[in-house]
C-alpha cells in the first residue's frame, strides 16, 4: 500500500521502555482489542492466546510512559522515533492516513474527535493501563487513548504467523485505530455496560467488537483504494485468517471451543475485514446487528 510520508505535526507517537521485559501477568486486565497473535514464547511461559494484540483495560489507570530521552537528555522528535526503522516509520505513515481518514468522519457526524498516541517500546512498558510486556503483542489501551506497538512483533507475525508484507502490518495499526474509534463514539462503554448486565454473553459480545474493529481496519484501506497495490488484500485476509480463535486453538494444540472464542473465527474476521475493504463505508460494519 503507496502511504505518504508521515506529517509529524498530524500525528502524536512517543516511545516507551526498553531492555529487559516485564513479568507476565503484571499490571492490567486484557479486554476488548487483541487481534489475538499466539508467539511460541507466550505458549512455553502459559499466556493464554485469546489474551494478545488489542485492547487492555487497566484495573487502575496509571500514568503513561514518558517521552524518550536521548542521551544527552533532550526528547527525540516524533520524526526521529518514526524513522528509528522500518517497522515504526510503517506505523507512522499509516497513523498519518488514519487520522486523516477518520477526523473528517467524526466531524461530520459532530462527535468530538481526539488523536490516539501511538507508543512504540521493546520488551515492556507501563501504559495508562497498566504494564505491558512484548507477549501481549500490540494493544489499545483506552484510559489513555494509546496504542501501543512493540516493533519486535513484526518479525512473528510474518515468521511465526506467516502474515507477510506490509499491508499486514497496516492491518494491526488499524485494527487498533478501529478500538479507538469505538471508544470515542461510546461503543467500547455500552459493550462494557452490557457484558455486566449479561455476563454469559461476555464473549460474544467481545467477538463482535473485534470483528468490527476489523471491518473499520477494511474501511479505511477502501477508503484509499487508489493506493492499493497488487496483493495487498489478500496479504491483509492472511493476516486475518492467522489469528483467528479456531486457528490460534488448532496451532496451540486445544480443542476448538466456539463458546470461548472473544475474537471471531478465521472465517469471520476474513468476512468482515473484505466487508470493509469491499464497501470503504463504516455504516457497513454493524456487527451487532448480525454476524452473518
Amino acid at each position: 500500500m503507496r502511504l505518504d510520508d508521515f506529517d509529524p505535526d498530524n500525528i502524536r507517537v512517543n516511545e516507551g521502555g526498553r531492555g529487559g521485559g516485564l513479568p507476565f501477568g503484571g499490571g492490567g486486565k486484557l479486554g476488548c482489542g487483541t487481534l489475538v497473535i499466539v508467539l511460541i514464547g507466550a505458549l512455553v511461559f502459559g499466556v493464554d492466546p485469546g489474551q494478545m494484540l488489542g485492547t487492555i483495560e487497566g484495573v487502575q489507570q496509571q500514568q503513561a510512559p514518558a517521552p524518550a530521552q536521548q542521551a544527552g537528555g533532550g526528547q527525540r522528535s516524533t520524526s526521529e522515533i518514526c524513522r528509528s526503522n522500518a517497522y515504526s516509520l510503517e506505523a507512522c505513515n499509516a497513523l498519518s492516513s488514519l487520522n486523516r481518514t477518520w477526523e473528517p468522519l467524526f466531524r461530520q457526524a459532530n462527535v468530538p474527535f481526539e488523536q490516539p498516541t501511538l507508543t512504540f517500546y521493546t520488551g515492556g512498558t507501563q501504559s495508562g493501563c497498566g504494564a505491558a510486556q512484548s507477549a501481549m503483542g500490540p494493544f489499545y489501551c483506552p484510559a489513555d487513548q494509546g496504542i501501543y506497538i512493540d516493533v519486535s512483533f513484526y518479525d512473528q507475525l510474518e515468521k511465526q504467523l506467516g502474515a507477510k508484507g506490509d499491508f499486514a502490518r497496516y492491518y494491526v495499526i488499524a485494527h487498533e485505530y478501529g478500538h479507538h474509534v469505538q471508544y470515542l463514539t461510546g461503543t467500547a462503554r455500552q459493550v462494557r455496560q452490557a457484558q455486566q448486565q449479561n455476563p454469559r454473553q461476555e464473549n460474544a459480545l467481545q467477538v463482535r467488537m473485534e470483528l468490527q474493529a476489523d471491518c473499520y481496519a477494511g474501511v479505511w484501506a477502501g477508503k484509499h483504494r487508489d493506493l492499493i497495490e497488487p496483493g495487498d488484500m489478500e496479504e491483509g485476509l492472511t493476516a486475518a485468517s492467522a489469528i483467528g480463535d479456531d486457528t490460534l486453538m488448532k496451532n496451540a494444540g486445544q480443542a476448538v471451543s466456539p463458546e470461548s472464542f472473544t475474537h471471531g473465527s478465521s472465517a469471520e474476521r476474513m468476512r468482515w475485514l473484505k466487508r470493509g475493504l469491499d464497501t470503504g463505508n463504516e455504516d457497513a460494519c454493524d456487527t451487532f446487528k448480525s454476524i452473518e
